[in-house]
């Protein structure tokens, strides 16, 4: 499964990390996300969910 936030779609993000040298070596942006229980059309079921979301709350909780 891919780690991407069930509610706006914001995935990794890549780039490079610098050395003193500046020598360049790809990485990766992993964006923080949480696997949450939320309700989704009345069903609830288990997502990942960036933390911007919920404190937004653009995404509902299931109990």
């Amino acid at each position: 499964m891919a780690k991407v936030c069930h509610s706006c779609g914001k995935g990794p993000a890549f780039g490079h990390s610098r050395s003193h040298s500046m020598v360049a070596t790809k990485r990766r942006f992993d964006p923080n996300l949480q696997r949450v229980r939320i309700d989704d059309a009345g069903t609830p079921r288990r997502a990942y969910v960036c933390t911007r979301c919920l404190k937004a709350g653009k995404v509902t909780k299931a109990l």
